[in-house]
């Protein structure tokens, strides 16, 4: 799986090309996110993690997704001014692309793959969703906007974590530190 991963193309919300290769030896959290969310402030942790844990060979990695109620509608330009003046964000932000379904973007379609069952208080959540009238998705799909998946240093899938997982919960900051401890 990770070559599979490594060999995907992405392209920054600026345009420019990337792929995870680009990341080799750094752990990752890849997640999905959205503007006008209720878990839309999950930003500031975000970023807050990203600051603390970068020199230690940590990433996150934002796909702006308009999976889940619409919730990021706006164009490259609209998200990247969203995040930097609401939310400081200076974590690589990629293209708008679907994270779920039929027409999920080729890292997602293999994150999913990887590691199709995700941790934390998922049924919570999907009651919740169902009291909005919102049907959930079922695994190994994403559920909805800021669901992350870690990715150690050696490129592979090693934990998938609820959109209500919050960046500082202690059972996402101990998965990132215990893979930030791992030998490259």
């Amino acid at each position: 799986m990770a070559n599979e991963l490594s060999a995907l193309a992405l392209t920054r919300l600026d345009g420019s090309s990337d792929s995870l290769a680009q990341h080799a030896g750094k752990v990752l959290l890849v997640v999905n996110v959205a503007s006008q969310c209720g878990l839309t402030p999950q930003y500031e942790g975000l970023e807050k993690l990203y600051t603390s844990y970068r020199e230690q060979g940590f990433e996150v990695l934002g796909f702006p997704a308009n999976d889940f109620g619409n919730q990021e509608p706006g164009s490259a330009e609209d998200i990247d001014q969203f995040c930097k003046v609401n939310y400081g964000v200076s974590f690589p932000l990629f293209t708008k692309a679907p994270v779920s379904g039929e027409d999920k973007q080729p890292l997602y379609a293999a994150l999913t793959a990887a590691e199709p069952v995700k941790q934390g208080p998922v049924e919570e959540f999907r009651e919740k969703l169902k009291g909005y009238g919102i049907a959930a998705n079922e695994d190994p799909e994403v559920l909805w906007n800021f669901e992350k998946f870690l990715i150690g240093r050696d490129g592979q899938v090693v934990g998938r974590f609820a959109p209500v997982v919050a960046p500082d919960d202690a059972l996402l900051v101990s998965a990132i530190q215990e893979e930030l401890a791992k030998a490259n």
